[in-house]
């Protein structure tokens, strides 16, 4: 990175806007054609000027392509910004705290964004919604869940050898994994968006002693959970759908305990384009330079991974500790929206 080539490439009203962009989020490129009403192919030019100057970075992901910022106003664990870098990054801020017209332009994109991002969670609510009864049955089409549950249990023992303590289950969907690892745990909450999901959870759950497991309405992105709660946090067949993986790692790194424990159970990298459409599928899987990168940035040392291979896909199992020293991110709670299971009685 050169000074140079860096205020050529920010001399462009367009890529103002698309660095203070990716400066809060890492965005595909078909996303910013879409805020900044331009055609992909202009955009995408945008941004090779950008990547080139050092300014942001690219990854292609299936048939999409994403960015992100390559500039901090601060160093990162995900951004190791060298001090040109960093005064560039606090420019672009500076510029938006007092050039009014440009700061309006920022939020207007932002706006733009926001829209964007609601309709795709509500098509991957809707999704989950139609699909709730058939939530299972789905996933056993991938691979058989004997084997991925064995291995689970298996790595969770070697990390946990008194028991995964108090575990949060983040995407339960119908409630299997709560259902499997809750005679292990000393307490489970089962959290999930889909109110559909938390009905047919707590009917497969009916039957567990009152009090061992809590169902909860939320957001990964926003866990309604107070910092350190956690002894052990599972995404089982959940991180493909988040738009923005590492902001729901480090918001599982908040609720988790420093020493506790996290495991991702999802797809290795693959190249089925056509769950992104059939089945909201955000991600196209992860390689485990993804995972560790990932893990590594929200506070996690890896302890262990797995692979089985199913039939056209291979699911792979990570573990993970948090660091007792790291990174605590400042991301919101929503409300808490607890429903604990009720007692029955059996005639």
């Amino acid at each position: 990175m050169t000074l140079l080539e860096s205020l050529r490439a920010l001399a462009d009203p367009t890529r103002l806007r698309i660095m203070r962009l990716l400066a809060s989020m890492e965005l595909a490129v078909g996303e910013l054609a879409q805020v900044l009403g331009q055609s992909q192919p202009r955009v995408s030019r945008h941004v090779k000027i950008l990547c080139d100057a050092g300014l942001a970075d690219r990854r292609r992901e299936g048939g999409w392509v994403f960015l992100r910022a390559a500039i901090a106003e601060a160093p990162t664990r995900r951004v190791n910004t060298t001090g040109l870098g960093t005064a560039l990054a606090r420019v672009l801020a500076a510029a938006e705290a007092e050039d009014a017209e440009f700061a309006a332009q920022v939020r207007e994109d932002r706006q733009h964004l926001d829209a964007i991002r609601t309709a795709r969670e509500a098509s991957a609510a809707d999704y989950f919604a139609r699909h709730a009864d058939q939530w299972d049955r789905l996933r056993s089409l991938h691979i058989a869940e004997g084997p991925v549950e064995a291995a689970l249990v298996d790595l969770l023992d070697q990390a946990n050898p008194q028991g995964p303590g108090h575990l949060l289950d983040v995407g339960t969907g119908t409630g299997r994994m709560a259902q499997l690892l809750a005679p292990r745990a000393s307490h489970v909450s089962a959290l999930d968006k889909s109110p559909e999901m938390l009905r047919l959870a707590r009917t497969r759950l009916q039957d567990m002693p009152a009090g061992r497991v809590d169902l909860v309405q939320g957001d990964f992105l926003a866990l309604p959970f107070a910092a350190g709660t956690f002894d052990t946090v599972l995404f089982h067949q959940v991180l493909h759908y988040a738009l923005a993986p590492e902001a729901v790692l480090a918001e599982a790194a908040r609720v988790t305990a420093p020493g506790g424990c996290i495991a991702v159970v999802d797809f290795a990298s693959h190249e089925r384009e056509d769950l992104r459409l059939a089945h909201a599928h955000a991600r196209l899987g992860f390689s485990d330079a993804q995972m560790a990168k990932l893990l590594g940035d929200a506070g996690f040392e890896p302890l262990a991974e797995r692979a089985l291979a199913g039939h056209e896909l291979i699911v792979k199992l990570w573990t993970a500790r948090r660091r007792a020293e790291g990174p605590i991110p400042a991301i919101g709670s929503a409300a808490i929206q607890t429903s604990p299971l009720p007692a029955f009685t059996k005639s």
